[in-house]
């Protein structure tokens, strides 16, 4: 049985990768390196793990989602994350995203305002050999500016509007990625900073749990 669910998932994780390439979500082969090491079956509730490569989003807890597949691609892709980067991502969840950071950037500091999570994160983040993510009990909102600028800032969650506070937390030339208005109806939006100047591109409507 368990042999059976292994491999169904690991041909759930392939046609997921394919659907990406098909259908230009990406075909940046570092990001899909990142996908294919990590197992996202391991930051689910066990409830769901033969889900964990469908493409939509599963309860984690604390009313609190991990995102849809091809969402999580979309954002890292607009985020455009290099090595040398220092990452900051405000809404750690069961830790997926920030470990995908991990494989991509420098180091991550991700902030999470729910207890629960931060631990739940952070388990499923070592438990993944991920040693450069940092998860933090903190307000998103305010960011961290004792160890601003960061290269590039990812919201994993509703923005009521654009977060001019977490803008200033960011390096010359970083990127800022963040779904901005109504939960249900908020537009995927990135901010590139060029001469301390915001210069920002909309991507689609899409449905996240409010940053709060």
């Amino acid at each position: 049985m368990k042999d059976r669910e292994e491999s169904a998932l690991v041909q759930a994780k392939k046609q997921l990768q394919q659907f990406w390439q098909d259908t230009g979500v990406t075909c940046d082969e570092r990001l899909l390196k990142a996908f294919r090491q990590l197992s996202r079956e391991e930051f689910v509730s066990p409830i769901h793990r033969e889900n964990a490569y469908m493409d939509y989003p599963l309860p984690i807890g604390s009313n609190q989602t991990i995102s849809q597949p091809t969402t999580v691609m979309t954002m890292l892709r607009l985020l455009e994350v290099a090595p040398q980067h220092r990452v900051l991502e405000v809404g750690a969840g069961s830790g997926y995203n920030a470990a995908m950071l991990g494989l991509l950037a420098k180091q991550v500091v991700s902030l999470e305002c729910r207890r629960e999570l931060v631990e739940m994160a952070s388990q499923n983040i070592r438990r993944a050999g991920i040693q450069n993510v940092e998860v933090r009990y903190s307000d998103g909102k305010i960011g961290v500016p004792e160890l601003a600028p960061f290269d590039r800032i990812i919201i994993t969650a509703a923005a009521a509007r654009f977060p001019n506070d977490l803008w200033e937390q960011l390096a010359e030339g970083g990127i800022l990625v963040v779904p901005v208005g109504d939960p249900y109806s908020c537009v995927m939006t990135r901010a590139e900073k060029s001469d301390g100047k915001r210069h920002v591109t909309r991507h689609g409507s899409y449905a996240f749990v409010p940053l709060v």
